[in-house]
This record gives C-alpha cells, structure tokens and sequence, in this order.
C-alpha cells in the first residue's frame, strides 16, 4: 500500500484486528492518494484555477497541517509541491533531469500563498489552473497516527506498524523497548548503521538513497528543494526523527533535510520533545540528544560526531 511494504506487529493472534488496521490504511490511501484520478485530494487539484472543493474533516485537517508547515520562512516543506514531483517522477520511472526553464515554470505553480481553506465549509481552493498538492511528504505520518490511534481504542498496548519509513511503536514487553534498524544508505537492503531502541515513539527516516537515479556520475533523489525545483543538495544522506507523532516525524524529517545538520542542531535545541539521528556524506552520525531513545552504531564505517547539546 501506498508504495511500500506495509509491517504490522502484533503481540496476540487477532486476524480481526488486523483486517481492521489494513482496512483503516486502505481508506485513508484512498482519500489522500495522487497516484490515481479519483481521490479527494485530487479532486482538490482538478478543480485548479476553477472552484473551491469540499473535503471531508481528516483531510482537510491534514492539509490545513501541511499548508501551515509550507508557509514557514524558508520551508523545504511545500505541499503545493505536486507539479515539480509529477515532472521529475523520481521512483516512477524518473531517469531524466528536467531543463530549467521547465522548472522555473512549475515553480511559479507551487506557491503555497496562491491557495485558501475555509475552515466553516471544509474547502480548498487553488487559485491557478496546473496547481497541485502533493501530501506524500506527510500522509503516511498522518496515517500511522491513525493506526495507534485505532490501536489504543482497542486497548491494545503493544505493537508495532511501519509504513515504509514511518513507524509507530507501541509499548513493548521488553523494559528496553523496540529495537529499529537506521538502515545503511547505499549499501545492502539489510546492512545497519545501528540500532535505535525507542518505546511508544514513533520513528520517521527520509533519505537520499531511497529513490533516486544517476545520470552522468551524480545522483538525483526524490527530496526536492521547492525553492529551487532541483533535489535537496547538501551533506545529508539520511534524517531520522523520533517523536511522539508520526506526522511530527515527517514534518520535521523535511525542515530539518532544507537546514542541513549545524542549523537543525541549533533549531531541535529549542524543541525537547523532537529528537533527530543525523547521516552525512562524510560517514557521520549525529544525534541531537537521546532523551528518549538510545542509539547503538553498528558500522564502523562511520564515526559517531558531536551534537551541539
């Protein structure tokens, strides 16, 4: 589902609850998707330039949440995003770099500004004809929210569900906790940086080597800048936050890709309650603090640096 293997965890045998929480994933991919014609937040995109739609309350919460995020000074988050994300089409078959004159184009289509939601109808309004929100830089989060959420209704203390880079993590009967892989960036589907141990966390992880190509000797990920149309360029492979909620996770995994390390270090200071794991080029791995999660660097290959705190 929504392009990813989808894990669950479960301390009891409940078939039942099971089919209940892919049921709930399912309604939620159906609702948020832009990968099919028929979705609410398409609905949202056809009618660009043309008229309000409305949407039901979930998801006009979330796009309220990602519309807020995006009009943060100097955001690398952009929900208005879609018309850059459809043309580079990195994981889709992608394998080209668009000329620039193409993406100074789109980009005067992903202004965040150029669009009005009504809180009293449900509405949302893209005012320019070719605009388009994209919420695939935050809906697995608000799904993944969904899903303990459902869980915990169900007086269910303990488990696990990842969504491809997203997990929440449910109390454990282990006093230690859940111990999740910080995968290896380019190398072997099951080589490990090291090991986080977290409970009733979640743990969001956004890197460089998830989707990408290379042309001419350099890559080309599917993080976007939306200020300048081209892939995030900076000395990040990987960013992992740890945080209560999952839709935190991605919204933060985004700013702090845009700040790179020294100012997202600065920045978390201020912020106790999100925590982040740091992977550079140069083979480092940077913890902002570890209040509450611990960490164990498995690879050699890289050097634990040193946060600011």
């Amino acid at each position: 589902m929504m392009g990813s293997p989808i894990q669950l965890k479960l301390f009891g045998h409940d078939e039942s609850l099971a089919r209940g929480i892919f049921r709930l994933i399912k309604q939620q991919e159906n609702r948020l998707t832009v990968n099919r014609s028929h979705s609410e937040v398409m609905a949202i995109n056809h009618a660009a330039g043309r008229h309000p739609v409305a949407v039901s309350e979930g998801v006009y919460a979330l796009v309220k949440r990602a519309h807020q995020v995006s009009l943060l000074p100097g955001s690398a988050f952009n929900l208005a995003v879609g018309p850059l994300v459809k043309r580079w089409k990195i994981g889709f078959q992608g394998s080209s770099v668009p000329p620039k004159n193409e993406l100074q184009a789109l980009l005067a289509l992903t202004r965040p500004d150029n669009m009005t939601l009504d809180d009293a109808t449900h509405s949302v309004f893209l005012h320019q004809a070719g605009m388009e929100i994209d919420l695939g830089a935050i809906a697995k989060g608000w799904i993944a929210d969904r899903v303990r959420d459902y869980l915990l209704q169900q007086q269910v203390e303990g488990g696990l569900i990842n969504l491809g880079g997203n997990i929440q993590a449910l109390g454990h009967p282990d006093s230690e906790g859940w111990r999740i892989g910080l995968k290896t960036p380019f190398a072997e589907a099951d080589a490990l940086t090291g090991v986080i141990q977290v409970a009733n966390k979640s743990v969001v992880t956004s890197g460089v080597y998830e989707r990408y190509f290379e042309l001419n000797g350099r890559r080309y990920h599917h993080i976007l800048d939306p200020r300048s149309g081209y892939p995030l360029d900076n000395e990040l492979l990987s960013v992992t936050v740890i945080s209560t909620d999952s839709i935190d996770g991605d919204i933060w995994t985004t700013l702090l890709y845009g700040m790179g390390v020294e100012k997202s270090l600065a920045c978390l200071t201020e912020i106790p309650e999100i925590e982040a794991i740091f992977v550079t080029r140069d083979r480092q791995v940077i913890c902002s603090s570890q209040q509450h999660f611990s960490f164990t660097l498995l690879d050699d290959s890289y050097r634990m640096g040193v946060s600011l705190n």
